[in-house]
């Protein structure tokens, strides 16, 4: 099964995160797919990229969002 999740990037206590398409199996900060956006949660309001190309094609062929990935995509006007 293909997700759209969070990878953890940055120093500690500075995350910085980066939006991948990658196996569910696969370890958070592992191995992914395809790299489509980022998200700084350490900006205020929190900063994020999308390219809404990419994440509606991976959407179209059933990779499912995780939680947070969902809410970003909401923000960003990006539905299933």
């Amino acid at each position: 099964m293909v997700k759209i999740r969070l990878k953890r990037m940055g120093q500690k206590k500075a995350p910085f995160y980066r939006i991948v398409v990658a196996d569910s199996r696969s370890p958070r900060d592992g191995k992914c797919i395809e790299e489509i956006g980022t998200y700084d949660p350490t900006k205020d309001p929190s900063e994020f990229h999308v390219n809404e190309e990419l994440a509606k094609k991976w959407l179209a062929n059933g990779a499912q969002p995780t939680e947070m990935v969902g809410k970003i995509f909401k923000a960003a006007g990006i539905e299933k």
